[in-house]
C-alpha cells in the first residue's frame, strides 16, 4: 500500500518499545516506520496509558466546557503571554479561511520562566479538580511520546537517543477540544484542513469525524479505535527526513454529534535547528531549506489565531524570519494553493 491509495489506517502494537531489545521491538519499531512511509497516520496499541486517565480527563473537561463562557473566558488565551488558556469558537482560521467551529483549551509543560513565546506557566481555570486530571493526562502521554521518540528514531536508522538531546524543555502542546452538538450541521468543516506543526501528533478522540488525506488528494475517514491513540508525523518530522516521513493533511468534518478531541503535539525544544539529515539527501534529493522549531511553530500559530492576527497588523508581535505559510507541508501543499503569510 502507497501514501497514494491508501484506504484505511493501519494499526501498530508498540507495546514491544518498552524493551530494551529483542526481535518484538525490531518488529514494532519496522512496523511504526512502515506506516510513518505509507500513510503518516496510524492508530497505535499497547501503548500502556491507564484508561482511568482518560476517564478522569473527561469528565474534567465536560465539567470546564459546560460552565458559563463568561466564566471560561476569564482564562482566556488572549490574556497569556505565552498561548495558554480557553480559545472560544472562531478564534482560529485556518488556510481555508473558515473560523473552526469548536472551543477549545490550550497548555503545554508547565515552566517557572518564559525565554520565548511558547514556553512558560499554563493559565488554570479554578474548576475543581481540572488541573490535576489535566496534569496527569499530560504527563503520562508525554511519556508515551518520548517511547515513540525512540522508535521513530531507530525506524529512520538512528541511535535510538538521537532525539534525546533536544527534549529538554519542549513546548509540546496539549489541546483540550470540544465540538459542540449542533443537530443542524451540515457536511462542513470543524476545523479545517492542516498538517500538524510538530514532529508528531497523539490524540485520543471520543467521537469520528477525523479525515485524512491520501496521496491522490482523497480524504479518508479515521474514526476512534477502541483504546488506541492516532499519531500522526508532523511537519518537522516532514523536514528532518526529508520528506521520507511526510506530514499528512487532516481536517475534522460531520460534527453533527458533541466530540471531544485530546492531541497532544509532540515535539523539540523551542531552539533546535531542523533540517534534513544527511543520510535523506543525496543525488536527485535536494535538501529543503531549514527552520528553527520553535520559530516555525511559532509563525503557524501567529497566522492561526484571531488575537495574534491582530496584534501582528498592530506590529505589537512579528512573525520570525522566513517564516513559510500555512499548508506548506502534507498532501495538501500538493493539490491546493498555499495562502501567503501576511
Amino acid at each position: 500500500m502507497s501514501s497514494a491509495d491508501f484506504t484505511a489506517l493501519p494499526v501498530v502494537d508498540i507495546s514491544a518499545l518498552r524493551e530494551e531489545s529483542g526481535p518484538e521491538r525490531a518488529a514494532a519499531v519496522a512496523e511504526l516506520g512502515r506506516a510513518a512511509r505509507d500513510t503518516g497516520f496510524l492508530y497505535v496499541s499497547g501503548h500502556g496509558v491507564d484508561p482511568a486517565l482518560f476517564e478522569r480527563l473527561l469528565r474534567a473537561t465536560r465539567d470546564f466546557f459546560a460552565r458559563p463562557v463568561e466564566e471560561k473566558m476569564r482564562c482566556w488565551i488572549g490574556n497569556s503571554s505565552n498561548h495558554r488558556g480557553y480559545v472560544p469558537e472562531g478564534e482560529e482560521v485556518f488556510a481555508g479561511g473558515t473560523p473552526d467551529r469548536k472551543e477549545a483549551f490550550d497548555l503545554s509543560l508547565e515552566l517557572p520562566d518564559r525565554d520565548n513565546p511558547l514556553t512558560g506557566p499554563n493559565q488554570w481555570p479554578a474548576t475543581a479538580g481540572f488541573r490535576e486530571a489535566v496534569t496527569a493526562w499530560y504527563d503520562a502521554v508525554f511519556a508515551l511520546g518520548r517511547t515513540l521518540f525512540g522508535g521513530f528514531a531507530e525506524a529512520l536508522g538512528l541511535e535510538r537517543d538521537a532525539f534525546t538531546p533536544y527534549l529538554t524543555r519542549p513546548t509540546s502542546q496539549l489541546r483540550l477540544i470540544h465540538y459542540p452538538y449542533d443537530p443542524t450541521a451540515e457536511d462542513r468543516p470543524g476545523i479545517g484542513a492542516h498538517t500538524d506543526y510538530e514532529c508528531f501528533t497523539l490524540l485520543r478522540p471520543t467521537a469520528p469525524g477525523l479525515e485524512v488525506m491520501n496521496g491522490s488528494g482523497q480524504w479518508i475517514d479515521a474514526p476512534p479505535l477502541g483504546d488506541c491513540f492516532v499519531v500522526n508525523t508532523g511537519d518537522l518530522l516532514e523536514l528532518w527526513t526529508n520528506g521520507e516521513f511526510a506530514a499528512t493533511s487532516h481536517r475534522v468534518r460531520k460534527v453533527a454529534e458533541e466530540r471531544y478531541s485530546f492531541p497532544l503535539f509532540c515535539t523539540v525544544d523551542y531552539d533546535t535547528r531542523i533540517a534534513p539529515l544527511p543520510a535523506f539527501t543525496g543525488p536527485g534529493r535536494p535538501a529543503r531549506a531549514g527552520v528553527v522549531a520553535g520559530e516555525h511553530l511559532y509563525a503557524q500559530t501567529v497566522q492561526t489565531f484571531g488575537y495574534l492576527r491582530e496584534r501582528l497588523a498592530a506590529g505589537e508581535i512579528a512573525l520570525p524570519d522566513g517564516a513559510l505559510a500555512l499548508s506548506s507541508f502534507g498532501q495538501e501543499a500538493r493539490h491546493t494553493p498555499v495562502v501567503p503569510s501576511p
